[in-house]
Order: structure tokens, then C-alpha cells, then sequence
């Protein structure tokens, strides 16, 4: 099972998030994410990654993460991931467009859900209530949940 992070980024009612370009989840709004390095803990990989992928600077003391998500793949099971989620409040610099993600800002009522992974419809509503959670998904090759657990 890979470990990865996610982030979430929220300032002034807006919710920041990324277009993706290339690879896994190519073509919809989503959020940094990816796999630990070696020797690195969810935080670190998390700042690594929202530099690399959108040039924002994010301090460890500044990332609140009590989300948990597992998804899991019947047909692929190299794909497993645990993701930790974090949500970001106070950053550095603007985020900018890279070769892997177009980032823009959408007000929290006007989140794009229709472009958006259907995992993302189910948690996200409760992620910006700030509710704890932690959810097991089964998805297929497309990312379409077959079945969604919420954890207690």
C-alpha cells in the first residue's frame, strides 16, 4: 500500500485547486498529491510536493491533518494508496502553473464537483465543515467508486 498526501488549500472562502495535466487524474481539478520519498513523514512530503507542483511554501507548524482517505483497486492493487489529507490555511508566494498542474481559486459554494473525481463529492463537503473523517473507497480503473465505507 502506498502512502501519500493530498492537500487542501482554503483562504477567504476560496479554495484553491489544480488542474492536472499528466498522469493520474489528468484533466480534472484536484490537489497536489503523491507518494513519500525516502526518509520522509507525511508533512515533509506534503511541503515537497505543493512547492514542486504549484511553487507555494507551506510551514509545518501551518498544515492541520486529522483526514484519512484509503482507496483501494480490485483490479490494480499497486495502486492502493493511504492518503493523509491536509488542509492549508497560510502559505508563501502565489501558487503558479507548472508542467504538471494550472491552479485557480473557486468560491466554497462553486466548487466544480462535475469536474471532479466522484470520490471528491463524497468527502469534500464534510472535509470544509472541518468534520474528522476517514473513508475507505473501492474504485475502478476510471477512479469511479464502486463502494465508499465511511470509518468510525
Amino acid at each position: 500500500m502506498q502512502k501519500t498526501t493530498l492537500w487542501i488549500i482554503v483562504k477567504n472562502w476560496k479554495i484553491l485547486l489544480a488542474m492536472k495535466k499528466r498522469w493520474f487524474w489528468e484533466w480534472y481539478w484536484n490537489w497536489a498529491w503523491w507518494k513519500f520519498e525516502e526518509g520522509e513523514n507525511g508533512e515533509e512530503c506534503m511541503i515537497r510536493e505543493l512547492e514542486e507542483e504549484t511553487w507555494l511554501v507551506a510551514k509545518k507548524e501551518n498544515l492541520e491533518n486529522f483526514w484519512v482517505l484509503h482507496f483501494y483497486f480490485d483490479e490494480k492493487p499497486e495502486w492502493n494508496q493511504d492518503v493523509a489529507l491536509f488542509i492549508i490555511n497560510d502559505f508563501k508566494n502565489n501558487p503558479v502553473e507548472t508542467e504538471e498542474m494550472r491552479p485557480k481559486w473557486f468560491d466554497l459554494d462553486k466548487i466544480p464537483y462535475s469536474e471532479m473525481w466522484e470520490s471528491d463529492k463524497i468527502r469534500m463537503p464534510r472535509v470544509l465543515r472541518w468534520e474528522k473523517v476517514e473513508y475507505n473507497f473501492f474504485l475502478r480503473l476510471d477512479w469511479s467508486v464502486s463502494k465508499s465505507e465511511e470509518i468510525k
